[in-house]
Order: structure tokens, then sequence, then C-alpha cells
């Protein structure tokens, strides 16, 4: 099955999830175009293609009205056709301004990761915060079943981000774990983080965060991420082990304890693939275990 059509497959699932019912029509339309969505949004007089009729009475945009005490338009975005921690986002509207982010929990699997992000940034809320800039829990609650997190929305910019703040943000995020051990944020990935206007660091998707983890896992997840958009997965891990120790000496580790550290981050990823059920990189058997199995003297 190829891309599009996963995705119109997944998008009339979850449709009839949000959108139940039959009363209240409004109109929308799926963008850029309706054979390769990406967004659904209200219908406006500009917008190409048929318009796609759904119910509001009964809808997450009504129960969105009901949260925030004012009237709610929702765009929907058409998420990618394969992907673990797949779940409806939508983008929350009053007035033509952003109110939020909204995450939906619409499985067992992301119901606990909704729940995890808003248990996450309840706990850094209260921690004097200088570098990392984390999204507020505006609303954490269900709705017929599913998992409903509303979070503030952050400026979006987009840049490569600075090593020097990139090292302050996982340091300081290493911290919030407290008397429990460090913590770590979990996707630190390019695409989760963008630097402030002020000199600190936008952090989104916090789904991941978990307490009790070996001090730099989040700036190897980052490494390792950036080198998966240009090498295989096996000659990302190669390289994710042999950049270990310039990464990881800002954070003040040694050069046994950055290998050390790297082949435990990349086990930690892969046991994490596994609980998924979902292996992006192929099977680990693949593209970690040669490495391991040459560096097993290091774990």
């Amino acid at each position: 099955m190829n891309d599009a059509r996963a995705r119109l497959i997944y998008l009339a699932g979850t449709l009839d999830l949000l959108y139940p019912g039959s009363a209240g029509p409004r109109a929308y339309t799926l963008l850029p175009h309706a054979r390769l969505p990406r967004r659904l949004a209200p219908r406006r007089w500009w917008h190409p293609g048929r318009p796609l009729t759904l119910p509001t009475r009964g809808s997450i945009a009504e129960h969105l009205t009901e949260v925030f005490g004012t009237p709610v338009e929702t765009v929907l975005h058409v998420r990618p056709a394969r992907r673990a921690n797949r779940k409806p986002v939508l983008e929350a509207y009053s007035g033509g301004d952003l109110l939020a982010y909204v995450k939906i929990g619409d499985t067992a699997r992301t119901r606990a990761l909704v729940a995890n992000e808003a248990a996450a940034l309840d706990r850094l809320a209260g921690q004097p915060l200088k570098t990392v800039v984390p999204p507020s829990v505006l609303h954490h609650g269900s709705w017929r079943g599913l998992g409903v997190l509303a979070l503030s929305p952050l400026p979006a910019r987009r840049g490569r981000v600075p090593a020097p703040l990139l090292a302050r943000a996982v340091e300081e995020i290493a911290a919030t774990g407290g008397a429990a051990g460090h913590a770590w944020h979990g996707d630190l990935s390019p695409w989760n983080v963008a630097p402030a206007g002020d000199g600190r660091l936008l952090v989104w998707d916090w789904e991941r965060y978990e307490v009790g983890v070996p001090y730099g896992f989040d700036a190897l997840h980052h490494l390792f991420q950036r080198a998966l958009r240009r090498m295989k997965p096996a000659t990302a891990a190669r390289s994710c082990l042999a950049r270990s120790v310039r990464t990881l000496a800002p954070l003040g580790l040694s050069a046994a304890q950055a290998r050390q550290t790297a082949l435990r981050y990349l086990i930690a990823l892969a046991d994490r693939h596994a609980a998924d059920g979902h292996e992006p990189l192929g099977p680990p058997a693949r593209w970690l275990n040669p490495l391991v199995d040459y560096q097993e003297a290091l774990l």
C-alpha cells in the first residue's frame, strides 16, 4: 500500500472518531490536494476542489469549544502513513487566532504517550528553566474514550541549533530529574527543537520524557537523527559511536564514558522500537548488533 492510500484510509477512520454523527454540517477542504492531503481545514471560498462535509454537533470541535469557552475551529493534520506513535493532531483556532495544538490518544499506546507528555509538562512547569522553553498544558482530559491534550503554541521558528545551546538544553533537561536521576526529553530530534529569538531553545513533543537514564542520551539522539537524514541506519549507528566522544565532551563525559553511553543509547532506542512493535530502522540484527558485538567490552 502506498503512502497516499494509507493516509486516506487512516484519515477516514480518524474522521469517524473525531466528527461522529450527522447534525450541524460544516464544509471542510483537504489541502493541498484531496489525493495526497496534509491538512483538513474549514472550507474557505478560495479553496480548490470539492468540499468535505462533516458534522459539528458532538464533534471534537464542539468539545474544544466547551473546553476553551469560545467558538473553536479545527484544522486536522493528516498524519504520515506508518508511525508507531501516530495519533490525530489538530490546531484549534478561535477568531483566526491559534489557541492550541491538540493531541488525541486514540489507542492504548498513544493514550499513554499523551498522558506521559501531560505529566512531563506539569513537572517542568514547576521548575525554574532558563534555557528550555516547553509548551504549557492548557487542558488534559478525555472525550468519548479518547485522550485529549491541548498545548500552548510555541512560536513557529526553524534553524540550526548552535551546539552550545543544545548542550545547555541537554544539561537543563537532565537536571529536571532531581533526586530520581537524570532525565531526557526522549526525542530531542532536529524537528522538535528550534532556537528562540532570546537565546533559549523551543522544545516540542515531550511524550517520551523519562527519568533515570544515562546522562547524554538527548545529545546522542539529536546526533543520531541528524545522521539518519543522510546515512543508512547501520552507518548512522557507527557514526553516532564514532562522534560520541566529541558530542559528549562538553557535558563532562570521558571518552570511555561517551562510547559506553552511545552504545547504551542505541540499545535503548532499539528496545523502544521493539516495545512499539515498529522497526523504522529495520531489524536490529542489521543496523545494531554488529556494532554492539564488536564493542561488547564497553558494555
